[in-house]
Order: C-alpha cells, then sequence, then structure tokens
C-alpha cells in the first residue's frame, strides 16, 4: 500500500458508556453487554487506521477515550449541534485531504480503504472525493480532498437515503466520487451477528458469540414448560 503522505483521517466516536451508546441493541443486549460491543468496534477501528500510512490521525470524540484508544491519534472533542453540524466542523478544521470514519463498522480493514488511497496517493487522482455506503442506506466513510463543511452541512443524517442524499449533493458540487465497497453498520442485534460472522476468531465475534449464548440462557429460563410446578394442599 502506497503511503498517503497528505491524508488526515478522521474516527469520529462517542464514549462507550452504558445507556448512551448502542442502545438499539438494548434489549436483547443489556446496557453493558451494549456499551461493551461498541468499546471493541472502537478499538477495532482505531487499530486499522493505525496500520495506514497517513499524515495524521484524529480521534473525533464525544466523551473521553480510554488511554489505550487515544494512543497515536491526536483526541479532538466533537462540536455540538446536529450530526451533519459535527461532521462539517471536522471538515472545516481539516488542514488537507481528509477521510472521515465511524466506529461502527468493526470489519473494516485496509483493503476495504485501498482504492482511496492508492487513488490519492497517484500523481493525477481520479476522484474528488470517496464515499464508503452502509447496507442501512447512510455512509460509514466520506473522503473529501478539499474539505468543506458545506458539503455536509444540511445532508439529512441517520436516515436510509442518507447515503444517497451526501452523495447528491457532492455531485451537484460538480465532484467525481469513488464508491467503497459497501459495509454493515452496527446497529441492531442482527448487524453484530452478521459483522461477527466476518471477523471470525476475533475478540469481538467472541463477545458476540457470548452475548447469544448468554440471550439464549435466558430465554431457555423464561419458558414456562422449563418452570417446576410445586403443588399446593388440596
Amino acid at each position: 500500500m502506497r503511503p498517503t503522505p497528505d491524508l488526515q483521517v478522521a474516527v469520529f466516536a462517542k464514549e462507550c458508556l452504558p445507556g448512551r451508546v448502542k442502545t438499539r441493541l438494548t434489549p436483547p443486549l443489556t446496557p453493558d453487554q451494549a456499551a461493551d460491543l461498541a468499546q471493541l468496534s472502537l478499538s477495532r477501528t482505531l487499530d486499522t487506521i493505525r496500520l495506514l500510512p497517513v499524515r495524521e490521525r484524529l480521534l473525533v470524540m464525544d466523551g473521553t477515550p480510554r488511554a489505550r484508544d487515544a494512543a497515536g491519534f491526536a483526541v479532538v472533542a466533537q462540536t455540538g449541534g446536529l450530526l451533519d453540524e459535527r461532521l462539517a466542523a471536522i471538515c472545516d478544521d481539516a488542514t488537507g485531504p481528509l477521510l472521515i470514519v465511524g466506529m461502527d463498522t468493526p470489519q473494516i480493514s485496509p483493503e476495504h480503504l485501498a482504492p482511496l488511497l492508492m487513488d490519492w496517493s497517484a500523481a493525477t487522482p481520479q476522484h474528488d472525493a470517496w464515499m464508503g455506503p452502509a447496507t442501512d442506506g447512510g455512509f460509514w466513510a466520506l473522503a473529501l480532498r478539499r474539505p468543506d463543511g458545506a458539503l455536509v452541512r444540511g445532508v439529512p443524517m441517520s436516515t436510509d437515503t442518507t447515503g444517497a442524499d451526501q452523495l447528491s449533493r457532492l455531485a451537484a458540487s460538480g465532484l467525481s466520487v469513488g464508491l467503497l465497497p459497501v459495509l454493515r453498520d452496527m446497529d441492531h442485534m442482527d448487524d453484530a451477528r452478521e459483522i461477527a460472522a466476518e471477523i471470525p476468531g476475533t475478540e469481538f465475534a467472541a463477545a458476540v458469540a457470548a452475548a447469544v449464548e448468554q440471550m439464549q440462557t435466558r430465554d431457555r429460563c423464561d419458558k414456562p414448560e422449563d418452570r417446576v410446578a410445586v403443588s399446593g394442599p388440596a
């Protein structure tokens, strides 16, 4: 993989506190289990970004990161406002080509980002922007050679057309856009299962398997036929 010396990568993340992160996993998971999966997802994402040959790595955080997660990253606090405003603020503060990735796709690898890195390390890049679509209609990555918050600000976020709306905004601005592989975000338990199947043998996959086993154990205990009937006096 060729170095991309001008590229700045920002991981957009949230502190993994029970009850404040991945709430759509609860139920069936407990808040603690959901937070644990979120933390593993974040840590795996950061480990992947550490492998990339880039100029600077930012951890744009809502909350306080663990020391291990902050290692190798400049930690920056998220701004206020809606999601589009917070993403736009990263773009406005960037000092060169920028890649923003979320924390909800622990399956990402350098290979998923290779088309972007190869293009922007070339003498004459083919694309002004890159986007990684998500299966839920959003996007897991957004890269801009000339970052500008106006390219993101006002795009409706967290809808099933967010990715299409963002792509339309880029195209309407006259940008050539390359597409990265479509990936699944970890929003619901079925997503966690699908992602774990993509990365077997990892700590994330083991945590999902343990959570599923605990869910099945609870279900068995809750079945009426598993309960012992106690007869009282006639």
